[in-house]
């Protein structure tokens, strides 16, 4: 399956499909250098795709590989500067395409070093994780700094976007979870059908562990991105609601150390709470409680949690201004908004997801 962006210029596409990285040959010709920033994890699970990628460059280009830790330490300034010092030293050119083979972080990470290094190279994503389908479309690239996650960097287009399939077959169900929490997300505002079946179709561990047809929520989850994207690509406006469950989810994934896609699932939870709270819904807790539960997600780390550190946190959030917080609250499924919500809100919604929990 392929997809093309509709930008008025500067397009890219985005293909799915089992043996995607085979693409990478024709993309990579026009350069002199060629640099691939490859997750550690990956190559160790993956060696021979990992090859096949490397071999698309060809012998009369300069092939830099480079790997990273592919979790959040990679996203720091020690080792941004560390790698762009490194390519520096290369006597790289424009002429130099980055291709960035991971997860969201190392992609996010890559793409930032493409966006600032001689003023911009192009770069290409070849995604790995069920989570990167989320990440690595929409030309959001950055690190974090030590007030927050992705304080810094950059809107920034890939080249290309290669979505290779056959890299999930060796994904733990941690880093499946993790993922799905993105593609539920993008149901979540698609309307009340698209959860009821993406719910009907994995009720439970074992179903999300088969992977047996996400393949098709994938493709969905990426095309709502993309539309949304394509009518905002600089978050004034609609692309916020891609944020659903990330205020929250930020700050307990920053303060609790567990997985983004975790985060975002309990930032999605207290997001129903808030708008219960603030906006009059209806929401039934219990059910999204049971049903992350049935998926074996660490909902009760919440309970380890303090108030004051999360809303510190939530106060450094990108969506904020002069207002305070905002947050994306459901006004109904399908029906997103962006909204201040107050400390007081803030503080009872917590304690009332921690009673819930108890």
């Amino acid at each position: 399956m392929e997809l093309m962006t509709t930008y008025k210029s500067n397009n890219y596409p985005i293909i799915i499909k089992n043996n995607a990285t085979t693409e990478l040959k024709d993309l990579l010709s026009p350069y002199r250098d060629v640099v691939f920033i490859v997750d550690k994890n990956v190559e160790h699970a993956l060696p021979e795709k990992i090859q096949q990628a490397l071999s698309s460059a060809s012998s009369d280009q300069f092939t830099h590989l480079l790997k990273v830790e592919g979790n959040e330490t990679t996203k720091t300034f020690p080792v941004y500067q560390q790698i762009v010092e490194e390519l520096l030293e290369q006597s790289i050119t424009r002429n130099t395409c980055i291709v960035a083979i991971g997860g969201g972080v190392t992609g996010d990470f890559a793409g930032f070093v493409a966006a600032t290094l001689l003023r911009g190279v192009d770069f290409i994503q070849v995604p790995t994780t069920i989570l990167a389908h989320d990440s690595s479309v929409g030309g959001k690239v950055g690190i974090n700094t030590p007030q927050g996650k992705n304080l810094v960097g950059a809107f920034y287009r890939p080249t290309a976007v290669l979505y290779d399939l056959e890299f999930l077959n060796t994904l733990p169900y941690t880093e499946i979870s993790s993922g799905y929490a993105e593609v539920y997300k993008h149901a979540l505002l698609n309307g009340k059908d698209a959860q009821l079946e993406i719910e009907t179709a994995f009720p439970n561990k074992e179903a999300l562990e088969s992977l047996e047809n996400l393949d098709e929520f994938l493709l969905k989850g990426i095309q709502t991105k993309l539309n949304i994207v394509l009518e905002d690509e600089h978050e004034q406006g609609k692309r916020k609601f891609l944020n659903l469950g990330h205020t929250f989810g930020h700050a307990i994934e920053y303060n609790q150390k567990i997985p983004h896609g975790h985060a975002v699932i309990i930032g999605i939870l207290y997001q129903f709470i808030v708008a219960n709270e603030l906006l009059n819904t209806q929401y039934d807790i219990m059910h999204y409680i049971n049903y992350f539960k049935n998926l074996n997600y660490p909902i009760e780390i919440v309970l380890n949690s303090n108030f004051n550190s999360l809303l510190s946190l939530m106060s450094k959030d990108k969506k904020n201004d002069k207002s305070g917080i905002q947050m994306v609250l459901l006004k109904d499924i399908g029906n997103p908004e962006v909204t201040h919500v107050n400390d007081e809100i803030l503080e009872k919604s917590f304690e009332t997801l921690q009673n819930y929990l108890k």
